[in-house]
């Protein structure tokens, strides 16, 4: 599979010398690429990013508005479809947008609303996520005045952008700090946007809403608390995946939530299908449960790996299992299959390991089992 920082490719960068070309007279667009491509190859792609507003930077006329004229008539005509398609003849669209949002949202600061309209426009064509977090920086109060009377605009990714773009923790953005300390202020417009008719939009407000669970938890469960009281479908998918951090992690306020109260169950220990397994290979883990209640009882269970640290601890770390609904007095066995493989955000180190589940928030004993690597006992 092609490296994703190939988005910013030498092909991209000569489309974009084209549509300057196009919109400033006697530009000289094979010197501007000539400057960019022999750099991208050792970039990754924010750098890649940079390096493009960088040079954009230098080669537009400071004139603010000289310069919001020809980024807006560079941009590609079709506002609603483009915004995940490559840039062409027709303009600019795609992840080409995300460059010239970092130009405007660095240097467009003292030239304020002009910049925020055009992030506004930016925005249709792709997302200006990143480069309106400069604004939001810089003046939020401002940023945040301007961006409430978007929440109404015909144009999803208008929408999209008031819960995206203040997202406090981003990835691969800017964190807010202040957002991240005081979530209120952006609350109310995540109040408003709730029951959006796009899945895109009410999807980017469950994110934001995780991301604030991160800092505040409590602050979500009330919220999700009282948005679910005449929630339907929609609503009640958005309030599921805003707390599934606090759900992973077994918060039994947000799983009353979702009617996932304390179990009343008997349990077998955890069962595993071998004692030692080598990396590459895969584990059967499964528990026996049996209802103690006179009611039905919604769990939610998930499995834990106690995971072996350099320092011969372990760490826990809680995995994606289920739902299941037990009748009074019945019994049933949970089962998940693990594999085991090397991933860059995690190091794996042979010897103990342990597997428990987390049924409604509470955890069960845990069964040990061996992890072997390949030069290891």
């Amino acid at each position: 599979m092609e490296p994703f920082k190939n988005v910013f490719s030498p092909d991209l960068v000569r489309c974009l010398a084209a549509h300057l070309k196009r919109c400033m007279r006697g530009f000289d667009a094979a010197a501007f690429a000539a400057a960019i491509e022999p750099r991208l190859a050792g970039l990754e792609l924010k750098a890649r990013a940079q390096l493009i507003a960088d040079q954009l930077h230098d080669a537009l006329p400071a004139d603010p508005a000289r310069r919001a004229e020809i980024l807006l008539a560079m941009l590609h005509p079709d506002r609603l479809d483009h915004a995940d398609q490559p840039s062409d003849e027709d303009g600019i669209c795609g992840w080409a947008i995300m460059p010239l949002t970092m130009l405007v949202g660095h240097h467009g600061i003292d030239d304020f609303d002009r910049s925020m309209s055009l992030m506004r426009e930016l925005t249709t064509r792709f997302s200006a996520e990143f480069g309106i977090r400069y604004l939001l920086l810089a003046d939020q109060p401002r940023a945040l005045a301007i961006m409430a009377g978007w929440i109404g605009d015909p144009n999803r990714h208008v929408r999209r952008l008031v819960s995206e773009g203040t997202r406090p923790r981003l990835p691969w953005a800017m964190q807010l700090p202040a957002l991240i300390t005081d979530p209120g202020p952006v609350i109310p417009l995540l109040e408003r946007l709730r029951d959006d008719p796009e899945p895109y939009v009410r999807r980017s407000v469950a994110n934001h809403l995780n991301d604030i669970s991160k800092d505040h938890p409590a602050i979500v469960v009330e919220l999700a608390a009282r948005w679910m009281i005449g929630a339907e479908g929609e609503r009640k998918a958005l309030l599921r995946h805003a707390c599934r951090t606090l759900i992973k992690q077994g918060q039994a306020d947000a799983l009353a939530i979702f009617g996932s109260r304390r179990p009343e169950i008997e349990m077998e220990p955890p069962r595993l299908s071998a004692r030692e397994v080598r990396m590459g290979e895969t584990i059967d883990l499964s528990i026996t449960l049996r209802s103690l209640s006179t009611q039905s009882q919604r769990l939610t269970i998930d499995y834990v790996l106690h995971l072996l640290k350099a320092g011969g601890s372990r760490r826990p770390k809680v995995f994606k299992g289920g739902n299941i609904v037990l009748a009074p007095g019945e019994a049933t066995t949970f089962s998940r299959r693990h594999a085991f493989k090397e991933v860059t955000t995690r190091r794996h180190y042979p010897g103990a390991h342990g597997v428990s589940f987390r049924i409604n928030g509470q955890d069960t004993a845990q069964a040990d089992f061996s992890l072997l690597l390949d030069g290891h006992s």
